[in-house]
This record gives C-alpha cells, structure tokens and sequence, in this order.
C-alpha cells in the first residue's frame, strides 16, 4: 500500500534516500514503536511524498492503514546515500526485489525527468505478476527513457492467475549477461529482502 503526504515547505531531498515517520498519538502502539523508517519512493519533482510499505500485521501499520485524510505525522528526514552516482559513463545496474523497488522507483522517474543520460538496468524479481510494485510506472518509463531497461523476472509464475511470458527465476549472472555487456564497468545498486537473487561474482 502506498501512502501519499504533503511536502513540507523547503523540504529537500535526493531520489533514493529515505525518511523516519512518526505517528503523533496514535490509539494503539507495540513494543516495535511509533516511528518507522520508509524509502522516499516519490522522486524529488513529484508534488507529494510517497510511502510504499507491505502491510504487516504490527500497530504502526494498522494505525497507518486507517489514518483519515488530513492526519498529521512527525517526519524526519533526509537520510541515505542510495543515490544515483555522477559518472554517466558508467551505466547503473538495480537489482532489487520486492519492495526494495521503492527507492528505485524514485531514481529513475527523477533521472527520466531530468534526462541525466545514465544508462540504467532495473532487475526487479518478485513471485508473481500480481506481487510487483510500480511495474506500470517502470514500463512507462521504459517508453520515454531511451537509456533505461527494465527487467522483471518473477520465480513463481506458475502460481499467477496472470499469464506471464517474460524472465522466469531468481537474479543471477545468466540473467544478468543477457542485458550488460560487459559486467565490470557498471555500479550495482541492491536493494531488497533477504531471499531474491542468487549473487554472480561480479555484483
């Protein structure tokens, strides 16, 4: 679930980093707290702050979940430097799964706005098509950015209601050689859960 908030005023920050949010006395809380630390997954040109968060069964995200429009939270940031690196030379390559697509989705919208001419290759692995996060937007972004490529690949596709004909299985160097030529040159960005990509030995 995504959730979307005011930008405050003045409030600066680069694609990729992330912010510590705090409920303000909300009616329940647990022993995990009040303050949970989200990827900013809204690009810095976009009007508002984004939050995408999977909905685990905890107080924070239960009290999250119901907020009425209009509640205000404590936010404390920017914090991070999952940033895009300078060099355009050097391509950028995403390996990430899950709702670690968060602060991707962030990077690439900002350097598709901002037509940076990074070379940039998302490899995106989750379950099922239905499991997927912003994949619309990236596939958007595919269309008008000529420098970005998109890779989902998803390991249980047989469990999908949806028919998928695209890259099956876990990230690894197989996958990964059929769309960088040459694995030494690029910076690798990673970022997801534990279980989701198999390394290679240039990554």
């Amino acid at each position: 679930m995504s959730f979307h908030f005011e930008k405050p005023d003045g409030f600066i920050y680069k694609a990729g980093q992330f912010a510590d949010y705090t409920l303000v006395n909300p009616p329940e809380t647990d022993g995990e707290g009040n303050t949970r630390g989200f990827s900013l997954a809204s690009s810095p040109f976009e009007p508002r702050l984004m939050a995408t968060t999977r909905l685990r069964d905890t107080a924070f995200k239960r009290v999250l979940r119901d907020l009425p429009i209009g509640t205000e939270l404590e936010l404390d940031a920017p914090y991070g430097s999952f940033t895009l690196h300078n060099n355009t030379k050097r391509p950028a390559i995403f390996l990430t799964g899950g709702v670690g697509a968060t602060p991707v989705r962030s990077i690439v919208l900002q350097s598709t706005h901002d037509k940076t001419g990074h070379t940039i290759v998302v490899f995106y692995s989750t379950k099922r098509p239905e499991d997927a996060a912003f994949t619309d937007e990236f596939l958007a972004a595919a269309v008008t950015n000529e420098n970005f490529t998109f890779v989902p690949t998803m390991t249980e596709p047989e469990n999908s209601e949806r028919k998928w004909e695209g890259e099956a299985g876990f990230i690894d160097k197989e996958l990964i050689v059929r769309y960088v030529d040459d694995l030494n040159v690029p910076i690798y960005y990673l970022c997801g859960p534990p279980v989701w990509s198999v390394p290679c030995a240039h990554c």
